[in-house]
C-alpha cells in the first residue's frame, strides 16, 4: 500500500473555485509547480522568486498576482522616501501597484477576469510586471534607473528643476 503522505496534492474540483482552478492549470502548463498555501492562495516560484495568486470568486472574479520582499539594510531607512518610490512606480506602471507593509515591499498586479479572458496571457504578463516592479523599485530607491531617485524630474520646492 502507498503511503498517503506521498500522494500528489490535487487541485480542487473546477466548480469549487473556478478561477483558482484555471490559474492552477495555467501555472502547471508553464511548468511552475504551483501549490495552494494555508491561506488558499496559489503559491509558486518563478526566477527564484516566491509569488502568489489570490483569486476572489463572486459576481466579479478578481485575480491578484503578488509577492512580498524583505527590505534590506542597503535601502535607505527613510519611510517617506520608501513610500514616494512606491508611489512613483505605481503611477508609472499599468496594472502594478507597490506598497510597504510592516517593513516589507509588496508588489501586486490585479485583473477582473471573465470566462473569456486569456488567462495564460494575463498570468504571464502580470508575473513579468510584478517582477519588473520590484526591480524598478530597488533601482529607483538606490538612485539608479531613470532619473536620480523617486522624485527625479519634479520641481524642487524653490521651483527649479531637480
Amino acid at each position: 500500500m502507498t503511503d498517503p503522505t506521498s500522494l500528489p496534492n490535487f487541485p480542487p474540483p473546477p466548480d469549487e473555485h473556478p478561477l483558482r482552478g484555471r490559474v492552477l492549470d495555467v501555472l502547471i502548463d508553464q511548468g511552475l509547480n504551483p501549490d495552494i498555501d494555508s491561506d488558499g492562495d496559489v503559491a509558486f516560484t518563478v526566477q527564484d522568486q516566491q509569488l502568489f495568486v489570490r483569486c476572489t470568486e463572486g459576481d466579479f472574479q478578481i485575480m491578484r498576482v503578488f509577492g512580498q520582499w524583505a527590505i534590506g539594510d542597503a535601502i535607505p531607512a527613510d519611510p517617506l522616501l520608501r513610500l514616494q518610490t512606491c508611489n512613483d512606480i505605481t503611477l508609472q506602471l499599468n496594472i502594478v501597484k507597490t506598497g510597504i507593509a510592516n517593513g516589507t515591499l509588496v508588489v501586486t498586479g490585479e485583473h477582473v477576469v471573465t470566462p473569456e479572458s486569456d488567462l495564460t496571457a494575463l498570468v504571464g504578463v502580470t508575473i513579468q510586471l510584478v517582477l519588473a516592479g520590484v526591480q524598478m523599485w530597488h533601482e529607483r530607491i538606490l538612485g539608479g534607473g531613470e532619473g536620480d531617485g523617486p522624485t527625479s524630474g519634479q520641481p524642487a520646492p524653490d521651483g527649479d528643476p531637480a
